[in-house]
């Protein structure tokens, strides 16, 4: 028997209770096969809006909506026994007002059956996430680099750095007190990554932050090699499924050209007659 096979799903206060300890592990998916695969390695796994680019071929997160979100999430939920099951609250679902994020998080949570939502922000999000939190709806938060605010941020740029540290160790401070669970850090200098991991009570979750974060982060499409657009420098590529699979094709083109597949083991004989 594995060493995973009796056990259950973590919740977002098993999550929470990981601050300091064995480092938590988490990777994106987006497909049923994908997440049974992560399943027994994964503390958590996250339904990422770059869905939108990794799966759907958007330039940026800007174009996915909740029907993709809550599609992908049910897909990922059926293929998870072990791992916890959090969703990304696309671009356009939150900002408005508290009340439009909980109805939002609350279809999501429904129509999906996961244990929590995630969204992008710091002291500008703390009133939503208080709201949600006290409504039922356990919330990961997400500062540093914010894909969904890319146009302002003026592009994918290192966050943190200089003056910018103190403000991001605001923003840390302010989700930790409103009530997020966990907050992730993405592309923030490993210096500041580290500070906001020491000084706040909740886990850090890292995605080209530090290895001293409580948890690591990485979408699952790069780290196999499937996704190649580009690399983001925090990316460590553990395979190179993408090339293996584009020869994979051109051989089998080149066998369907050559009349050589399908072979006779590949194909039907007719039942000898009846005597």
């Amino acid at each position: 028997m594995s060493a995973t096979a009796n056990k259950t799903a973590p919740l977002p206060e098993d999550i929470r209770a990981m601050k300091g300890g064995t480092p938590i592990v988490s990777l994106t998916a987006y497909t049923t096969p994908m997440a049974r695969m992560m399943d027994a390695a994964c503390d958590f796994v996250l339904v990422g809006d770059s869905v939108g680019m990794v799966v759907h071929g958007l330039p940026s997160t800007l174009g996915v909506t909740m029907e993709m979100m809550i599609l992908h999430g049910q897909a990922v939920a059926r293929g998870l026994s072990h791992a916890m099951l959090v969703i990304d609250m696309p671009f356009g679902s939150y900002e408005e007002s508290p009340e439009q994020a909980f109805r939002n998080a609350a279809r999501i949570m429904r129509e999906t059956g996961a244990a929590a939502v995630k969204l992008e922000g710091g002291r500008h999000m703390a009133d939503t996430i208080a709201f949600l939190v006290a409504r039922g709806v356990p919330v990961m938060a997400h500062i540093g680099l914010t894909p969904q605010s890319i146009n302002t941020l003026g592009g994918y740029k290192v966050q943190g750095r200089g003056d910018a540290a103190e403000t991001l160790l605001a923003d840390a401070r302010a989700v930790s007190a409103a009530g997020a669970f966990s907050v992730v850090l993405e592309k923030v200098t490993a210096t500041l990554a580290d500070r906001i991991t020491a000084e706040i009570p909740i886990p850090t979750i890292g995605i080209g932050a530090s290895v001293g974060c409580d948890g690591q982060i990485l979408v699952v499409d790069d780290m196999l090699g499937l996704f190649t657009a580009f690399k983001p420098k925090f990316v460590k590529r553990y395979a190179s499924l993408g090339a293996e699979g584009e020869a994979a094709i051109a051989a089998y083109a080149a066998e369907v050209r050559a009349r050589t597949f399908p072979a006779p083991e590949h194909t039907f004989a007719d039942k000898a007659p009846r005597g």
